[in-house]
């Protein structure tokens, strides 16, 4: 839990013919989550080369129509195993982040990334049974268009809204947002998407200045998963240490500044 301490204190396209419609549908909306962590390592899934018809969007987006989704296996196949997140979109917001590990003995969170959490066990890999938990600075080009939609209406247009997460096996997993948390404070905050037996999607960003506990948590269930193109799955960004970020504490300090 010190790792988890460091962490709540500071802190976070769909691509095809439809997105004119959908960009214009979407506009008007908005989404916040809050999210942090470390992946475990599985052997990646092969992305198949085009996507693959499976079951449908539920009725409640159809307005969204998502392309075909990709079969994630015949029935009594073996599981599919899920590949380490490499990127979060939010369209409708205008997010797209290179999503990495937080780096060791992490004393502030990176710029320009969102990180994925690490726990008692490792929060990062999308199709997993298991919650994958992504945090960052509500800063502008990062996880603000969270936190500034979350303020209205307590964030009632994101509900519906989609997330992708890249994974680095050339897939994009989609997310529906379904729950937006606000003012949430404490480590008990990451008892549910720690215990979480399903695949879904938190994402986390900080409600006030450096010292406010307060966080906003977003959270998504799975819609399907497409097949990415490598370049869209292996963002170029790899976040920075902020340039306002606190001067580092010990010698092994991460995403703080040296003197």
């Amino acid at each position: 839990m010190r790792r988890l301490r460091s962490i709540i204190r500071p802190v976070a396209r769909l691509s095809g013919a439809f997105l004119g419609l959908v960009s214009a549908l979407l506009a008007g909306a908005g989404v916040f989550l809050i999210v942090a962590g470390l992946f475990y390592y599985l052997q990646p899934v092969a992305a198949e080369p085009n996507p693959t018809a499976a079951s449908s969007p539920s009725k409640s987006i159809a307005v969204y129509s998502l392309p075909p989704l990709i079969s994630a296996g015949p029935s009594g196949s073996a599981p599919v195993q899920a590949a380490i997140a490499t990127r979060v979109v939010v369209l409708a917001l205008k997010i797209d982040l290179p999503v990495v590990a937080s780096p060791a003995h992490e004393q502030f969170p990176l710029c320009n990334a969102a990180e994925y959490l690490s726990l008692d066990k490792l929060l990062g890999y999308p199709g997993l049974p298991q919650a994958i938990y992504l945090y960052a600075h509500a800063r502008k080009s990062m996880f603000l268009p969270l936190l500034t939609a979350s303020k209205v209406n307590n964030g009632a247009a994101m509900i519906g809204m989609w997330v992708e997460i890249y994974t680095d096996d050339n897939q994009r997993h989609v997310y529906q947002v379904t729950r937006v948390l606000r003012h949430v404070a404490g480590s008990a905050a990451l008892d549910e998407a720690a215990n979480a037996t399903t695949d879904q999607l938190w994402l986390q960003t900080s409600e006030g200045p450096v010292g406010d506990p307060n966080k906003l948590q977003v959270v998504a269930e799975p819609i399907g998963v497409l097949a990415a193109s490598a370049a869209d799955a292996h963002p170029a960004g790899k976040g920075n240490v902020c340039p306002d970020a606190p001067i580092c504490t010990t010698s092994d300090g991460g995403g703080c500044r040296r003197r």
